[in-house]
Formats: C-alpha cells, structure tokens, sequence
C-alpha cells in the first residue's frame, strides 16, 4: 500500500497491510528541531536544512529522506504566514504574529516560544471585540501556487496529506487572546463578549478552509482542528459550559469544512477527556488526536477502543511522551508500544504516533527503539 491507502483504510476502520505511521504532519504530532537533528545523525544522515515546520514550538519540517528511510506514510501541508520580523530584546528572540500575539524564545538554552501578550485583555463589549483588527484570510496571496505544490507532494510521496489549521481551537485562541483568566471567568460573568472573541475566530477559520479546500481539497486528506479542553487530572471547563458554549460551535465548523471537500476531521485535546468523547462524535470527529496515557481516565487503551473505537479513529497514543519515551529503557519502551498496538490496532482505526510532540531530550536511540517495535508489532 501507499502511505495514503493505508492511512485511509486505517481511517475507514479496517486493517490495510500494517499500522501507518505519522512523524511530523502535524503541530502536535511532530518532533523538535534538536531532537530531528541528533536523529538525523543516528541515522547516518547529513545534518537536515533546519527548516521549521512550527516556528512557535521550534518542530522540525522532516524531509524527504526521514519519510524515506523511518516509512513515515503522512505529510503536512502548512500554511503561509505573513512575512515575521523576528527581532533580538535583551536575553530574547521576539516577533508577534498575526494576531497580534507577542511570542519570545530565550536565547541560551530556549526550546521554543511563549505568548508573552494578551491583545483583548482589555476588551469588555461584544463592539470591542468587533473594533479588533483581526486578519484577514481572504487574501489570495495565501494560496497563490499552493494547489500545484499540493500535487506535487500528493504524487511524489504518496502519503496522506494533512493540513494545518490557521491557528489552534477556537477557545485556545480565545484565551491566549484574553489571557486564560479573562477567558475562564467571561465564560461566566461575560458570555456575549466571550462568545463574539470566539465567533470571530471561526469566522477568521471559515475564511481560509473555505480558500483552501475549494482550490486545494482534492489532495487533502484530513484537516487539523482541536480545542485544547483537558488538563492532567481534570476537564478545563464543566461538561455544562462545553455543551453550552463550545459543542454547538464545533459542529458548525466541521459540518462547514466537510460540506466543502470529502475530508476527515482530525481533532486535537490533551488531558483527561475521557467525559467529553461521545460529544465530540457528535460534532462530528473522525480521528481523535492524542490518547494522553498519563492523564486521568486515558490509560485503558483497550476499553477506550471497546467503548469508541467503531466511532472515531485513534491518532496518536502509541508511545507515552512524558516518562517512558525520553527515559525508559529499550525494553520498556518495546513493551509500551507492543501493549498499545495490541489494544488499538485490531480492526483498523489506529494511526500510530506519539502521544504529543517529541521533545529535545528524547535520544535518537529511544525514538529508533519506539520506531523498531512499530515495524515488529504492527503488522496486520
């Protein structure tokens, strides 16, 4: 099989020829420019072009020869941003992005950027929220080439390609906009300004999937959505204020992109989430991105699948990200990836990755140990 039928027949629930393996499609299913680079080195490759595929979380853009040689069957088609002055203050790297966002990264020993500003923090009224200068994603300069690059890398890979989203979830954007306590509290004390920050994000959303996938669907695959709504132990909101303000806008969203291209909704939330999957089902998700082992409710690979498996695809949740893959020694890090194919690979409807982005202390060696039982276990 290609990399795209055997994604797709994973995607369709049923078994293709082995497990399909995705490395870098992805804001979250990526690898970081340190820990591509050393693993570029172990695998007796030349130092890459260092190219970034997320600037912000400093993740490597993998090359031609990484899929090649580690079968990686999916590939990212990102977004063009505006031109980004990247400038030096003091002890830092800064730009501010579209949003108006300003973003920092130390200089010595810096992994990757932090939001540094919050641009609607003074915001009370739904008229301020209109007056912001929001971007605009109509413009044609955003897309202009991009169908033909599409075609190019659809023909020459034969991977599954997947496309970023413009920005993450619409209630993530909405509280780095406002600041997490501004947004938190708004959704109690001041739901009208708070739900017009987020209307005008969908908005900014609808304007560029519908760019993208009316000049652009016929190659992609899967569309990158998410709306981080779990922390490690809890949900972030009451299952009440998610039904109530977040569900109805979700299903607007998908049902809007899937009304334009024959795409599969790849949707995004760590942490203990376990609550919220029959919601998102209903909104309409096809693949449910990560599995975050370590958090609360997530750790029964097995009866998750049980309990969902016929109804979303699992994407990620292979490896654990946070003990195992950067510290366990070979042997756990086999036994890890061996229990987690036994419990989501039968049947179809797993895509393997890690459970988030790997991180600049992860070895090379770890990653080829993680790689290794992929290629012994995952085979149909």
């Amino acid at each position: 099989m290609t990399g795209r039928e055997r994604v797709l027949t994973a995607l369709n629930h049923k078994e293709p020829d082995r497990v399909p393996f995705d490395l870098g499609s992805s804001g979250v299913t990526g690898i970081h420019i340190l820990a591509y680079q050393r693993l570029r080195q172990h695998l007796g490759l030349q130092v890459g072009s260092g190219k970034l595929y997320d600037p912000i979380q400093q993740l490597a853009l993998v090359e031609d020869d990484v899929v090649n040689c580690l079968r990686i069957d999916t590939r990212p088609i990102t977004r063009r941003l505006p031109p980004t002055s990247i400038t030096e203050d003091g002890n830092y790297f800064s730009f501010n992005d579209e949003w108006q966002v300003l973003w920092q990264m130390p200089k010595v020993n810096g992994f990757y950027y932090d939001a540094m500003s919050n641009p609607l923090k003074h915001v009370e009224t739904v008229q301020d929220v209109e007056e912001f200068p929001w971007p605009n994603f109509n413009e044609p300069e955003r897309y202009q080439g991009l169908a033909q690059e599409l075609k190019v890398i659809a023909e020459k890979t034969g991977c599954a390609i997947v496309a970023q989203d413009i920005c993450p979830g619409f209630t993530e954007t909405a509280a780095r906009l406002l600041g997490m306590e501004k947004f938190l509290m708004g959704l109690i004390l001041n739901p009208d300004m708070v739900c017009a920050v987020m209307d005008k994000i969908i908005e900014n959303k609808k304007q560029y999937w519908y760019n993208m996938l009316t000049k652009c669907g016929g190659y992609i695959d899967i569309v990158q959505q998410g709306e981080d709504l779990g922390t490690q132990y809890s949900l972030l909101i009451s299952p009440d204020l998610y039904r109530k303000y977040v569900k109805p806008r979700q299903k607007d969203l998908y049902g809007f992109i899937k009304s334009l291209a024959p795409v599969k909704i790849f949707f995004h939330s760590c942490g203990a989430i376990r609550e919220l999957i029959p919601d998102f089902i209903e909104v309409g998700i096809d693949i449910l991105n990560p599995i975050q082992l370590s958090a609360a409710g997530m750790d029964d690979t097995a009866k998750l699948k049980r309990e969902f498996g016929k109804d979303v695809c699992f994407w990620g949740g292979g490896i654990e990200t946070q003990t195992i893959l950067p510290h366990g020694k070979p042997e756990e890090i086999k036994d890890e990836v061996r229990r987690r194919i036994d419990d989501l690979a039968p049947g179809g409807g797993f895509i393997f990755n890690t459970v988030h982005n790997i991180q600049p202390d992860v070895p090379p060696e770890n990653i080829m140990a993680m790689w290794e039982a992929l290629q012994e276990y995952g085979v149909y």
